[in-house]
């Protein structure tokens, strides 16, 4: 397995590019402004199909080209069973989060929940409800040729944690689903989260700024 990350769109936020080990197909995590282009170069260059595009929240920033890129690709989208009011409704969007004139709606194909495991191209990638970001925020969690990684979204980050004073934001929610269920991961577990560098489970029990073990 490989995993190609890409910072894009208005905010620089990351989009990941799984390429699984002995297959055509790809997953793309997080799809902001730009991806469809980006996304489509790689893939045409690698000769590979987009096969699932994972929504690990419903901001404005992770789905900005979800609609085109699901279209043109074919893909399937998977998200919160709680992210339809972000994702299928670009208006209510912009009502709560601000989003742009731009934004389009997006249709989730496959709504997950907390604990689901997703078998995509020969991967098994297990989906964990952590709130208090966002009240649909998924984190996946994926192992595999001896790579353990959680896109964790704007859950967690590098040294940090996702904004709680967001619509529907809270706090000891967000620090309750960090401490529950990513710092039960594995210590060497790659952090790959929606904004800013990766990290470690193992560093950020011990080091992250706001929730520690």
């Amino acid at each position: 397995m490989e995993i190609i990350s890409y910072q894009l769109g208005q905010i620089g936020t990351n989009a990941y590019l799984i390429l699984p080990k002995n297959s055509d197909e790809a997953l793309l995590v997080d799809c902001p402004m730009g991806a469809a282009s980006t996304i489509s170069k790689k893939l045409k260059s690698i000769s590979r199909k987009l096969s699932a595009i994972l929504i690990t929240h419903g901001h404005w920033d992770h789905i900005w080209d979800v609609h085109q890129l699901a279209a043109s690709s074919g893909a399937k989208v998977y998200a919160s069973k709680y992210g339809s009011p972000l994702i299928e409704d670009a208006d209510f969007q912009r009502e709560v989060l601000f989003a742009d004139d731009g934004l389009k709606s997006a249709k989730i194909d496959v709504k997950v929940g907390d604990g689901d495991v997703l078998e995509i191209a020969g991967l098994k990638i297990k989906c964990m409800e952590v709130f208090g970001h966002s009240p649909d925020s998924i984190a996946y969690y994926v192992d595999a040729d001896g790579i353990g990684a959680v896109f964790t979204g704007d859950a967690l980050f590098a040294g940090s944690i996702g904004r709680t004073d967001l619509w529907e934001g809270d706090f000891a929610t967000l620090e309750k689903a960090i401490k529950t269920k990513l710092y039960t991961l594995p210590d060497d577990t790659s952090v790959l989260p929606g904004h800013g560098p990766e990290s470690e489970i193992g560093f950020e029990k011990k080091h992250n700024s706001f929730v520690r073990l």
